[in-house]
């Protein structure tokens, strides 16, 4: 064999020696038994699981993320596109992980706890979820559970990630992702200076037909929090009006004044909504109205996207990021 195809074979394996002894590693530092806290208490994984199921929504991106095909997860109702249940991202890291389709659950009445307990799981992983009380202490009897942290629907994607890669035995890989997906948030923001300084709030469920009330995402909800990620800064009037404790707010559009410092306004919806937003009179007072400084998301990948998750974030990062640019022009 030529000297330089003993050169490449040797270093071949060098590398594939030290990516094996990493993984052996990672694993090595694991130590059984793992105990979780989260809002329901803790939860012990006596030994390492190697089935997992997820519920609620986005749960199976961890697992997924870091190179493992859950047994279940919950099917796609919002922003799926071709209507099989699984987004565009999640089903391009199965073809990638060549693994067999996981078990669909439909939640669309609720958890199906028969659905999950057939898959025979492990672990169940739950870490941005509405569970209740009652929905924990039924899971709990199938397998362990990682719950949310706090608030129902308010945890974060690096918690989601933390958590439920914890629960995994993969905690290490876990940051490593989360370092990752932070490189790529910064490098694409990064482009885009006039993000910087401007203010963003999350409306939602507006009625074009009836706009007396307007209802935001607070500042526990995962869209709101995920502007920071993106340049953005918390307009002191969403903060002041976050004291639900709850991932939604709504005021009435009289004193709609009370939003004068929102640079930019988010929403779910098309042009008709602008259009009557435009027209209204007291919300076209609203500098971001006023402005045109909107971004519209539709029952898309985008729009599904707004709520960031593992792998939804890289998927419509570039698009996201460049609608919001466009109002932060308008808005100076």
């Amino acid at each position: 064999m030529p000297r330089f195809c003993r050169s490449f074979v040797s270093l071949t394996m060098l590398i594939l020696s030290l990516a094996v002894y990493g993984n052996a590693r990672a694993e090595a530092e694991t130590t059984y038994p793992i105990t979780i806290e989260h809002a329901f208490g803790t939860t012990t994984i006596s030994k390492k699981p190697e089935r997992f199921a997820t519920v609620a929504w986005a749960n199976h991106e961890v697992p997924l993320a870091l190179g493992v095909v859950p047994v279940g997860m919950a099917r796609a109702n919002f922003g799926d596109d071709d209507g099989d249940g699984i987004l565009p991202w999640n089903q391009e890291k199965l073809d990638e992980l060549d693994g067999q389709a996981p078990v669909l659950f439909d939640e669309g009445d609720g958890i199906d706890f028969e659905a999950v307990a057939a898959t025979r799981p492990d672990v169940i992983l739950a870490a941005y979820s509405g569970l209740s009380q009652s929905d924990y202490d039924t899971l709990s009897q199938i397998a362990p559970v990682i719950a949310y942290p706090q608030a129902p629907w308010s945890t974060d994607w690096r918690t989601v990630i933390r958590m439920n890669s914890a629960g995994m035995g993969m905690a290490a890989d876990g940051e490593k992702l989360i370092a990752d997906i932070e490189n790529e948030i910064a490098a694409e923001v990064e482009k885009y200076p006039e993000l910087k300084g401007r203010s963003a709030m999350f409306v939602t469920h507006l009625d074009a037909t009836d706009l007396s009330i307007v209802n935001f995402y607070t500042t526990q909800d995962t869209r709101v929090q995920y502007f920071a990620d993106l340049g953005l800064k918390m307009p002191k009037s969403v903060a002041e009006a976050s004291t639900t404790g709850t991932f939604a707010g709504s005021v009435s559009a009289e004193r709609i004044d009370v939003f004068d410092d929102v640079d930019i306004l988010v929403t779910y919806g098309g042009q008709a909504l602008k259009d009557a937003m435009s027209a209204n009179p007291l919300l076209a007072h609203m500098p971001a109205v006023a402005h045109d400084s909107v971004v519209l998301l539709g029952n898309n990948p985008v729009g599904n996207g707004a709520n960031p998750t593992p792998l939804s974030i890289s998927w419509v990062l570039k698009d996201y990021v460049a609608m919001l640019a466009g109002a932060a022009r308008k808005s100076q």
